[in-house]
C-alpha cells in the first residue's frame, strides 16, 4: 500500500470513491452470497408453512430441499444474465450510470424479499433473489473495471485488490448481522435478506458526486476536458499530466479499434493468450471448493459435529480471516507482483487440501480430527485471501485493453456464476447423501492440483 500520509491526503477523493464504489459493488455480492446461510432454516420453514396453508399438506423433505437449492441457485442464474448485460451497459452508458441504474433495480428486488413474509409468498423471494443476482452480475463486473480505471498506475494493484476486499467485507457483514443476537432470527430474517437495498441506496445517493472513469471519457467518448477534470479531481494536479500522456499513447495505438463484443473477442487471435490466462485462473478458483464453503458454511461445520450455538461465530471467524488476509494481500501486491502471490497462494491451498483430505478420511476413526478440519478450512481461506483472491482480479483488469476488457469480464463472470449455480444446486443433495467428506473433497483436490500444475507452467504473467 502506498503508505505515506501525504499520499493519503493527495488521493483522499480517490479513496472516498473507492469506498462508495465498494459498498455498492462487490460488497453487495459478498453479502448476498453469504446471507443465505443465516436464513436457510427460516426460509425452509416459511416455504413449508406457506405450502401447508395453501394446499393442506406439508412438503416432502426432498421437495423442500429442491425448492431451497433453487432459491440459492436462481441468484447465480441471475448473475449470469447480469454478466451478459454488463458489457453492453458499461460500454454504452459508462460504469457510473450502469451502477446507478443497477442500484434502483436492486432496491426494487430487496422490497420483494423484504415483504415476502408479510405477503406469505415464497415466490417473492425467488423473484427478489433472481433480480438481486442480475444486479450482482452487473455491479461486480462494473465495479472491478471502474476501480481499475480510476486508479493511477502506482496504486493500480492496491485499488484492483479493493474489489476483493469489499467482497470479503460483504461476507463478514452478512455473518455479523446474521447472528441470532442481531437479525438472524425467525422474526427478522426477511429484514436481513433485504439489507442490501439500504446499502444500494447509499451508493445511489453519493456516487453522482464522483466522476466517470477517465479512460472511458477520453478513449471512448473523446472528452479530453472531462477526462482531465476527472483526473484532477481524483488524483490532484501533480500526477494527471503523466497519466494523461499515457492515455494519449494508448489512444494512438488503438485508433480505429472499436469496443469488441464477446463473439468478436473470441474470434480475435491477439487476445487468446489473455483469455487462456483468465480462464485458467478462474477455473482454479471454481474447482478449489471455495464456493461450497461460501454457500454452505453452516452445513460444513455441522458435519464436523461442532455445537450448534458456536457455528455462527466460527463462520464469522472464517469471514474475518478472509477479510484480513485480503487486506494484507492489498498491502504487498505492488511490492511482490501478481505471479508470486498466485503461485504461493495456489501451492499453499493445494497443500491444505491434501491435509484436509487426509483429515476427512480419518475423522470417523479419530474424533479430534474433526477440529483439525475446521482449522484447515481457516488456513485454506487465509491462503486464498493472501494469494488468488486479490491477484486474480488485478490480473484480469491489467492484461486486457479497454476495447476488450468489458467482454473479457462478461466471459469471466459467466464462468464464475455458472460455477456458483452448479455448487448451489448440487451441494445440498451431497450433504443429504453424506457425500461431502469423500467425493467432493477428492474431486476438488484432483482438479485443483492439476490446474495448479498447469498454472506453474504459465508464462504470460
Amino acid at each position: 500500500m502506498a503508505g505515506s500520509l501525504s499520499e493519503l491526503v493527495q488521493y483522499r477523493k480517490l479513496l472516498l470513491m473507492i469506498l462508495v464504489l465498494g459498498i455498492g459493488g462487490t460488497h453487495l455480492g459478498g453479502f448476498q452470497l453469504s446471507v443465505i446461510n443465516y436464513t436457510s432454516l427460516y426460509i425452509q420453514k416459511f416455504i413449508n408453512e406457506t405450502w401447508l396453508e395453501r394446499y393442506g399438506s406439508a412438503l416432502h423433505q426432498e421437495t423442500l430441499t429442491l425448492f431451497w437449492s433453487f432459491i440459492v441457485s436462481i441468484y447465480c442464474i441471475g448473475g449470469v444474465i447480469g454478466c451478459l448485460c454488463s458489457g453492453y451497459l458499461a460500454a454504452k452508458y459508462g460504469k457510473k450510470k450502469c451502477l446507478l441504474i443497477n442500484d434502483v433495480v436492486l432496491i426494487i428486488a430487496t422490497l420483494n424479499t423484504g415483504f415476502s413474509r408479510r405477503a406469505k409468498s415464497f415466490e417473492m423471494i425467488l423473484i427478489g433473489r433472481f433480480l438481486e443476482g442480475i444486479c450482482a452480475g452487473v455491479c461486480m463486473n462494473a465495479h472491478v473495471q471502474y476501480a481499475g480505471e480510476i486508479s493511477p498506475k502506482k496504486l493500480r494493484g492496491f485499488v484492483n485488490v479493493t474489489s476483493s476486499v469489499f467482497l470479503a467485507l460483504g461476507k463478514a457483514v452478512a455473518r455479523v448481522l446474521g447472528l441470532r443476537d442481531l437479525l438472524g432470527t425467525e422474526d427478522m430474517w426477511n429484514v436481513l435478506l433485504s439489507f442490501s437495498g439500504f446499502v444500494a441506496l447509499i451508493q445511489l445517493l453519493f456516487l453522482p458526486f464522483f466522476p466517470e472513469s477517465p479512460p472511458y471519457l477520453f478513449l471512448q467518448k473523446g472528452d479530453k476536458d472531462g477526462c482531465l477534470k476527472a483526473m484532477k479531481q481524483l488524483w490532484g494536479e501533480e500526477n494527471c499530466r503523466t497519466e494523461f500522456d499515457d492515455m494519449v499513447k494508448e489512444k494512438a495505438v488503438t485508433k480505429g479499434t472499436k469496443i469488441m463484443n464477446v463473439l468478436e473477442m473470441l474470434k480475435e487471435p491477439s487476445v487468446h493468450p489473455q483469455l487462456c490466462t483468465m480462464l485458467l485462473l478462474l477455473l482454479s478458483l471454481q474447482l478449489c471448493g471455495l464456493s461450497a464453503i461460501t454457500f454452505y458454511t453452516l452445513e460444513i461445520f455441522q458435519t464436523a459435529n461442532l455445537h450448534e450455538s458456536i457455528i455462527p461465530y466460527v463462520a464469522l471467524g472464517v469471514a474475518v480471516s478472509e477479510l484480513i488476509s485480503i487486506i494484507f494481500c492489498s498491502s504487498i501486491i505492488d511490492r511482490f507482483g501478481r505471479r508470486i502471490l498466485l503461485w504461493g497462494g495456489y501451492l499453499l491451498m493445494a497443500l491444505v487440501l491434501v491435509l484436509l483430505e487426509t483429515s476427512l478420511l480419518l475423522s470417523d476413526r479419530f474424533l479430534w480430527m474433526r477440529y483439525c478440519n475446521v482449522i484447515l478450512i481457516f488456513l485454506f481461506i487465509i491462503a486464498y485471501g493472501i494469494g488468488p483472491a486479490g491477484a486474480v482480479s488485478s490480473v484480469m483488469n491489467e492484461i486486457f485493453t479497454l476495447s476488450a476488457r468489458s467482454s473479457a469480464f462478461v466471459i469471466g463472470g459467466i464462468i464464475i456464476w455458472l460455477g456458483l449455480a452448479f455448487t448451489g444446486m448440487i451441494f445440498p443433495f451431497a450433504v443429504v447423501c453424506n457425500l461431502l467428506q469423500i467425493s467432493s473433497s477428492t474431486l476438488n483436490l484432483n482438479c485443483f492440483s492439476r490446474l495448479v500444475w498447469t498454472g506453474s507452467k504459465m508464462k504470460f504473467l
